[in-house]
């Protein structure tokens, strides 16, 4: 037995953070909704990009995850991060990671995201 892959990320959001969680990862990340399977739950989300899948799921006792995060990987990070900050969502540096570049920032509930860009050397 041995993993083989990764299925899906979940993240928790408050009660009633659909729409948010809509207009952050729809709207500015440009991910699409698809739907849940009609045997689950009616609140939460997922979205989908490339081979990406990001599962947001309500939690009654939500608390947002500041060290825990989903990386995404993104084919331009510097636009990315001028769109986000342009939408008033801040970013932040911390130390290099070889062969990438990269930045953190938090959903509109507070969860942390790191965004990152393979480094091709020239």
């Amino acid at each position: 037995m041995k993993v083989t892959g990764l299925d899906h990320v979940q993240i928790a959001i408050p009660i009633g953070g659909e729409d948010a969680a809509r207009s952050f990862f729809v709207g500015l990340l440009g991910m699409c909704e698809v739907s849940k399977p009609a045997n689950l739950s009616k609140q939460g989300c997922w979205f989908e990009s490339g081979s990406v899948r990001l599962h947001v799921g309500v939690d009654p006792q939500f608390s947002p995850a500041r060290k825990a995060h989903p990386a995404l990987l993104v084919s331009n990070l510097t636009t990315l991060r001028q769109e986000l900050e342009s939408a008033g969502v801040q970013t932040q540096d911390e130390k290099p990671v070889v062969g990438y570049v990269r930045f953190f920032a938090e959903d509109p509930f507070g969860n942390r995201i790191e965004f990152m860009q393979k480094f091709e050397k020239d």
